[in-house]
């Protein structure tokens, strides 16, 4: 096994750890089918709280399902549709979305540690366009992702240097599209956001400690007060920027690398 799966395993443990015990979800795959086949976006089926851990929950259309608090660890979710579903508080760690629309769904305050984006023959990122992820715990694989204009004001997707046993476990967004999101006082310390489009976003407050923004684009970004020590700005494109005076440690960091305006 590669040090890359070894990591991502251990995450997993680790939301099992901080999960629960349970002993059966509360349906199978194919009730829940049945239940959501008679449902529509004006009647959304409840399943606030429910236990749906590891089932396989591929292709479904949740029309809209409220999924507040639900335990979805490791469930599969490939291609479903959870548009404008709602996740608040739900436990998301392990859980498999790859090709997963979640545009629109309110996932604030969920746990999404060690997201299986890979693998498989979907070879689509989840579509988190819009959605809301304010207070998000989130480590995930996802590079190229669509995060269009998503809510991710006070998320934690910052590495955790108390559970590094297995090497430095880190969200990777390069190349994400993050423009016009909303990360106003976000932990991102240590992610990696090569090239990721984070134009017009507002970054006020947000911690960049130790960030790769190299080859990044935040023409039009707000960043006062956001952190910039140790930021890795190599060809970064700045350009009308607002907020950089009154950014931390912004000044030392475009000093030592090549930024460009």
């Amino acid at each position: 096994m590669s040090q890359r799966s070894l990591q991502w395993l251990a995450l997993v443990i680790l939301g099992l750890s901080a999960s629960p015990p349970s002993l059966a979800a509360d349906f199978t795959a194919d009730q829940l089918r049945a239940m959501l086949a008679h449902a529509d976006s004006h009647t959304p089926v409840d399943l606030s709280g429910k236990d749906l851990s590891d089932l396989d929950l591929s292709n479904i259309d949740f029309k809209g399902a409220n999924l507040s608090r639900a335990n979805l660890f490791a469930s599969r979710l490939v291609s479903s549709n959870l548009a404008g579903a709602k996740l608040t508080h739900a436990n998301l760690n392990g859980a498999w979305l790859m090709g997963t629309n979640l545009a629109g769904a309110n996932l604030s305050g969920s746990s999404m540690l060690g997201l299986v984006i890979l693998g498989g023959t979907v070879k689509e990122k989840p579509n988190l366009a819009n959605a809301n992820l304010s207070g998000v715990r989130m480590i995930a694989d996802l590079p190229g992702a669509d995060l269009r204009g998503a809510d991710l004001s006070g998320a934690n997707l910052g590495v955790d240097m108390k559970n590094q046993g297995m090497g430095q476990m880190r969200t990777d967004l390069s190349a994400a599209n993050l423009a016009r999101a909303n990360l106003r006082d976000a932990n991102l310390s240590r992610s990696v956001m090569t090239f990721a489009d984070l134009k017009g976003a507002n970054l006020v407050g947000a911690n960049l400690y130790r960030v790769k923004l190299s080859g990044a684009d935040l023409t039009g970004a707000d960043v006062t007060g956001a952190n910039f020590t140790e930021v890795d700005l190599d060809g970064t494109i700045l350009k009308d920027v607002r907020g950089m005076g009154a950014a931390t440690g912004l000044g030392t960091a475009l000093n030592r690398e090549r930024a460009v305006y």
